[in-house]
């Protein structure tokens, strides 16, 4: 037993608790947790973004979806780790309850929990709830960072973003913002400090006539004010932890949907010019890439990794928006590998599969996936980058779309449709972008999510991909936005000529090509 599962264990046994839910996020419930910071990858080693642990009387149990199942094997000892590998429309919560007697309460952090999530557990088994989590380290504090974005950038002055939200509140309301997105956006401020990440740290109260931000080292304060605040206090569930929830108490009311979340899904002309600036400097970082790949040889995927950030740098970006994925051969078929190797050597006839993106001086994330060839690709390399690439101009030049559901399904039909070899589609077709490289809504799954109609400024991924366990992948990301009810593509940076089997592609597709620059 290694220290962090003794940690754990000894915790559980003062805690009287049998089964524990340890989480891979922190107090604000991020999604990207410096691993340092990051419990679940503590104790069980797997440091993809997402996916949290079970630890049981004899067993931890490990759950993540399709785009680590991979990756999740090969980190993980499984003599200590069994690793629960979620398919497509499986709820973590529903297959976690499966491992727990119904008498047996299960121990949940309090922190790191959302309400939403407490509850919907508390709904199948008893919760006790805990804190503090024995495996937190304590948190920088890098709050002499925080910057606030020029207009020119947002569009609105975060005055003009808390006038449309207070508008709507009484005097005797409140409404309490936790989620770090929605801090950011409404007060115009970012912090390019911290890795993959510009968002600042804090949380914030919007009242009738006044707002209030709690930056981190503010954060003591904040739960003296919540617990005296005589007023109706508005909470997203969803993001809102559940010690935060128990500090407001029977003043809570809850938000079906909330209203900033709303508003920063729809990008101002402002946010738009600035994407399709960073968008053109990203196209211009993947094109370096490709130039270095076929211009050099012996490189590995941690040299080409190195040099994503130097090209970035090289753009202005203020850093990456998550760490870059440098996949070869059979690594581009881990969805999310994230371990680019300085031992994974780039031979003639390598296939890589290159996703990154960054930040520039407007703090709105970019985000692009190219496959490169070294040397001529085999007939399966062309054949599945292709089908990929038939995918993609569907769903880009899908007619009049409504929702993200209806975008992913033409995607899903059109792959039932081919004959793939083994090649599977494992992950939604694609997600919203804004100050967090992945953001909701809007969204683009065969979840119901993803029903939420897409709307004239909503900027999201198109990224349908192919991949075989041992073999390669093949994953092609455009950033697209919406304008006047039609996808148009805010990256540019061409396909790989020499992938495509043009002979598979209509005339029709041809013609869609050109605007990506392939002659």
């Amino acid at each position: 037993m290694d220290n962090s599962e003794k940690i754990i264990r000894d915790f559980m046994a003062r805690q009287c608790v049998k089964y524990l839910l340890v989480n891979s996020t922190n107090e604000f419930l991020v999604e990207y947790n410096a691993l340092k910071e990051n419990s679940r990858y503590k104790l069980t080693g797997f440091s993809g973004s997402t996916g949290d642990a079970l630890v049981t009387p004899d067993k931890i149990y490990l759950f993540v979806d399709g785009r680590y199942h991979i990756q999740a094997d090969q980190e993980t000892d499984p003599k200590a780790v069994t690793v629960v590998k979620l398919q497509t429309g499986q709820k973590f919560i529903d297959e976690m309850i499966k491992l727990i007697p119904e008498n047996e309460p299960l121990g949940l952090f309090a922190k790191k929990n959302s309400q939403k999530m407490t509850e919907e557990i508390a709904q199948k088994r008893k919760v006790k709830l805990l804190h503090p989590d024995p495996l937190d380290s304590k948190p920088a504090n890098n709050n002499s960072d925080n910057i606030t974005l020029d207009k020119k950038f947002t569009g609105l002055t975060s005055d003009e973003k808390i006038e449309k939200i207070s508008q709507n509140l009484s005097e005797n309301q409140a409404l309490y913002i936790t989620d770090l997105d929605e801090v950011s956006y409404l007060f115009n401020m970012r912090n390019f400090s911290q890795n993959y990440s510009a968002k600042i740290k804090g949380k914030a109260l919007i009242l009738k006539d006044n707002a209030v931000l709690f930056t981190q080292d503010k954060l003591n304060i904040l739960e003296d004010f919540l617990r005296t605040l005589n007023k109706e206090i508005y909470i997203d569930k969803s993001s809102i932890n559940t010690y935060d929830c128990i500090l407001i108490g029977n003043r809570a009311r809850e938000l079906k949907t909330s209203p900033v979340k709303t508003m920063k899904s729809i990008k101002t002309p402002a946010e738009i010019e600035h994407l399709k600036d960073a968008f053109s400097r990203t196209d211009k970082v993947m094109s370096a890439i490709r130039d270095f790949i076929e211009r050099n040889d012996n490189l590995s995927e941690f040299d080409i990794a190195v040099q994503v950030a130097k090209e970035f740098k090289k753009q202005g970006a203020t850093g990456l928006s998550f760490a870059s994925i440098v996949a070869k051969d059979e690594n581009s078929a881990l969805a999310h590998y994230s371990k680019s190797s300085p031992c994974k050597v780039i031979k003639n006839g390598s296939l890589i599969l290159t996703d990154c993106g960054g930040y520039f001086e407007g703090g709105l994330a970019t985000d692009i996936t190219r496959v490169f060839v070294k040397g001529n690709p085999t007939d399966a390399h062309k054949k599945i980058y292709t089908t990929v690439l038939k995918a993609f101009l569907r769903a880009y030049n899908c007619n009049n779309p409504q929702n993200g559901y209806e975008i992913d399904k033409t995607v899903r039909e059109f792959f039932s449709t081919q004959n793939l070899d083994g090649f599977v589609f494992n992950h939604g077709l694609g997600h919203g972008i804004g100050i967090n490289v992945h953001e909701y809504p809007p969204n683009l799954s065969a979840s119901e999510i993803a029903k939420t109609p897409l709307k004239d400024g909503m900027v999201f991924s198109i990224e349908p991909g192919l991949y075989k366990q041992g073999s390669f992948g093949v994953r092609l990301e455009n950033a697209c936005c919406v304008e006047n009810g039609k996808i148009r593509s805010l990256s540019k940076m061409n396909y790989e000529k020499k992938l495509i089997d043009f002979n598979l592609l209509t005339e029709q597709e041809k013609q869609w090509l050109n605007e990506f620059e392939v002659k």
